[in-house]
C-alpha cells in the first residue's frame, strides 16, 4: 500500500508558475510509476503527467505539453508537477497517483491521494 499526499496548490494569477508536490509513505516508491490528474468541476478526471520509476520515461496531457514538467526524487519519496505559463482552464483539483507497474504510465493508477486545489485567476 501507497499512501499519498498532496500539497502546493492555491490561488495563482494567469501566467505564473506553481509547483506541486506530493509525499507517499507506507512503502517505497522507487518501483513506482508515478502520475498526476487534475479533476475540474463538471468534468471529468484528465491525465496530467506520468514518470516512470527511474525516470527514463515521461508522458503529458496534450493540454498541459510545454507548460507542465513532471520529476521525482526517490530518495525523498516525493514526485512533483511544475507548472508554467498556467491558464484560468488549469483551475481542478489535482491528485497524485501511483502503480506497482514501474513503467505505467496511462490512466488506471492504483494509489491515489486526496487533491489539492489550484484556481488560476485571469
Amino acid at each position: 500500500q501507497v499512501h499519498l499526499v498532496e500539497s502546493g496548490g492555491g490561488l495563482v494569477q494567469a501566467g505564473d508558475p506553481l509547483t506541486l508536490s506530493c509525499v507517499a509513505s507506507g512503502e517505497s516508491i522507487n518501483r513506482y510509476a508515478l502520475g498526476w490528474f487534475r479533476q475540474a468541476p463538471g468534468k471529468e478526471r484528465e491525465f496530467v503527467a506520468g514518470i516512470n520509476y527511474d525516470s527514463s520515461n515521461r508522458r503529458y496531457g496534450d493540454s498541459v505539453k510545454g507548460r507542465f514538467t513532471i520529476f521525482r526524487d526517490n530518495a525523498k519519496s516525493m514526485v512533483y508537477l511544475h507548472t508554467n505559463s498556467l491558464k484560468p482552464e488549469d483551475t481542478a483539483v489535482y491528485y497524485c497517483a501511483a502503480d506497482s507497474r514501474r513503467n505505467y504510465l496511462f490512466t488506471d493508477f492504483q494509489f491515489w491521494g486526496q487533491g489539492t486545489q489550484v484556481t488560476v485567476s485571469s
